[in-house]
């Protein structure tokens, strides 16, 4: 298994945290389960970037089934 890593996470509302995560992914979905309640409906669209910078990974987390996929 991967290493834990350090993430910055963010929503379009500009909501930001910092967490130890083993992927972009994972760093997704424990954002949302977080905060699940600045969700609209199921899917909550979450930015991650690793701390020390780089490109930006949009995801979409279905929060119901606790499933990430690329946004598209």
């Amino acid at each position: 298994m991967p290493q834990a890593a350090r993430y910055v996470a963010h929503t379009d509302s500009g909501h930001c945290h910092i967490l130890e995560a083993r992927s972009f992914e994972d760093a997704a979905l424990h954002f949302a389960e977080a905060h699940a309640s600045s969700a609209e409906d199921d899917e909550l669209r979450v930015i991650v970037q690793s701390e020390d910078g780089g490109p930006e990974h949009c995801f979409v987390v279905h929060l119901h089934a606790e499933a990430v996929e690329a946004c598209a």
